[in-house]
């Protein structure tokens, strides 16, 4: 005679109407092991992502230790302000975005969804502002390796300044498109009234990813800007 199937409170150890909770994965049993679940993940991913920049600022130091001069020459081309206006910006789009996670955990779907437009606005005045950064640069000839053809003294040195600068704030504006793809998935989740006091994990995970952004650009600027 064959048994019947135990009941859903011994598959998964939660009462049957929790079994369907909103935002519960089916292979976790409380929201608190998904959101540390998720969190491990995610510090995993950004522990990557620091080893990578970290070795571009281990090669930048190397190469301007072998040209002092040529590198504070370089960056004397770079616009100081248009690089302090977006520190600014990245610092007060890290605030909103925290405001967000916060909104989300307390179930003030409104304000969330105003934080993230926010937040998402801000990463486009970052872009908006390289761009013209970029622009400049291009119609100088300041340019990496062979392109450099700025009418000055064209030594090794600074077309190598420029080599990492575009490699370093290139990579750091493409982690940037990331997060604001990942910031208007939250947005239309948020919309649709997804995230709840229970389930907010994915709004906090793209929380530490946009904070490793924001901290990655504060280091770029005082390496790039303001060599002395």
């Amino acid at each position: 005679m064959s048994q019947s199937a135990p009941p859903l409170t011994e598959v998964h150890g939660l009462p049957p109407e929790e079994q369907n909770e909103k935002g519960l994965q089916h292979h976790f049993t409380t929201f608190e092991q998904q959101i540390d679940a998720t969190k491990i993940g995610m510090w995993l991913f950004l522990g990557t992502e620091l080893l990578m920049f970290g070795g571009l600022f281990v090669g930048f130091g190397m190469m301007q230790a072998a040209h002092p001069d040529a590198f504070y020459a370089a960056h004397h081309h770079l616009d100081k302000r248009l690089g302090f206006l977006n520190t600014v910006v990245l610092l007060v789009s890290s605030w909103t975005m925290v405001m967000g996670v916060w909104s989300a955990k307390h179930n003030k779907r409104t304000a969330l969804i105003r934080y993230l437009f926010a937040t998402l606005c801000l990463a486009g005045v970052f872009l908006v502002v390289k761009f013209f950064e970029y622009s400049h640069k291009f119609h100088d000839g300041l340019l990496p390796g062979q392109y450099y053809h700025h009418l000055g003294d064209a030594v090794p040195g600074p077309a190598m300044f420029y080599g990492f600068y575009f490699m370093m704030t290139g990579l750091h504006g493409i982690h940037v498109l990331a997060g604001m793809g990942a910031i208007s998935w939250l947005l239309i989740r948020a919309v649709r009234g997804d995230f709840t006091p229970q389930y907010w994990s994915p709004v906090d995970i793209v929380g530490l990813y946009w904070h490793l952004v924001d901290m990655i650009w504060i280091y770029l600027f005082p390496l790039l800007y303001l060599i002395s």
